[in-house]
């Protein structure tokens, strides 16, 4: 009996799962192979396919030298954004763990830019960052600024821009992992810490952070392959350029693909992001041990 039983249960559980499961293998897994069968081709959409072996990836990574710039700035634009929103969604998180007035209106006040269509914000950055009529520079020049960045217009200044947005549009979200990692805490924990001498700042060295490792491992996986795979603010905002400052990964593989039509060239541009990926969360993985510490 206790078979059939199990047996009924695995066939509704496999029930229950096939819509998912059968989504996931349309727009996911199949899409995947399909560009890593292509990225062995030359193709322009209009014409057959021809089969090119390793030239593709040979040609990307030896003789490329955009291909270089482009994967040099998503890696600036990842350990600008990844860290320093790491740090200020905790700091935050700490902050509005505690009773304070308005707490519930400042959580969605900070979680509300997740939400918020990236293009729109996107665009309203951008006549932010505006070197004739921008606020930001109109604000500079109220302190004292006399030459404020061009910002988007600077290959200097560009690419800081970016990061500025993205962590502000990207920073609700890693707090409310972390409110949701704080509130996992018993305060018996920090009862018996601060009978042992765990006050103020030690209490959180020594009590909070490691606790809270589990829900910092996941941040901090989720906000890398966010971060590797950022595009939209980058065609939005500046179109790559200028001069390719923020020409990122997936930016060039849309180029590749839908300005250039060569479509086995960005498949194995978007195979090495994915390798690359890959291999950052494998390292993770592998590292968790040393840090992580689980209930």
């Amino acid at each position: 009996m206790s078979r059939r039983m199990a047996a009924a249960e695995a066939r509704s559980a496999w029930l229950f799962l096939a819509p998912s499961l059968l989504l996931f293998l349309v727009f996911v897994l199949l899409p995947v192979l399909a560009a890593f069968g292509i990225s062995f081709t030359r193709w322009d959409l209009f014409t057959a396919p021809h089969f090119a072996g390793f030239q593709n990836y040979a040609d990307l990574i030896l003789r490329d030298s955009l291909f270089h710039k482009v994967l040099g700035n998503t890696v600036l634009y990842v350990l600008g954004t990844v860290p320093a929103q790491m740090v200020l969604a905790f700091l935050i998180a700490l902050l509005l763990n505690r009773r304070v007035w308005g707490q519930t209106a400042l959580r969605v006040i900070y979680f509300l830019p997740v939400v918020s269509s990236t293009v729109a914000v996107a665009l309203i950055w951008s006549w932010i960052f505006n070197s004739n009529f921008g606020v930001l520079n109109a604000f500079l020049g109220m302190i004292g600024v006399q030459n404020p960045p061009a910002w988007l217009n600077s290959s200097r200044w560009a690419l800081p821009a970016l990061i500025i947005v993205a962590i502000w549009q990207g920073l609700g979200y890693s707090m409310v992992l972390f409110l949701a990692g704080l509130q996992g805490i018993p305060h018996e924990v920090y009862e018996a810490g601060e009978i042992d001498g765990a006050v103020g700042w030690r209490k959180h060295r020594y009590l909070t952070l490691p606790l809270l490792s589990p829900t910092t491992f996941f941040v901090t996986i989720v906000s890398l392959i966010g971060s590797f795979q950022v595009f939209d603010l980058a065609f939005v905002m500046t179109q790559g350029g200028p001069a390719n400052a923020t020409n990122t990964i997936v930016y060039y593989v849309y180029q590749n693909a839908f300005q250039f039509y060569r479509m086995g060239y960005a498949s194995a541009a978007a195979m090495i992001l994915f390798a690359i990926i890959l291999i950052l969360t494998l390292i993770q993985y592998r590292l968790q041990d040393r840090w992580v510490h689980y209930d």
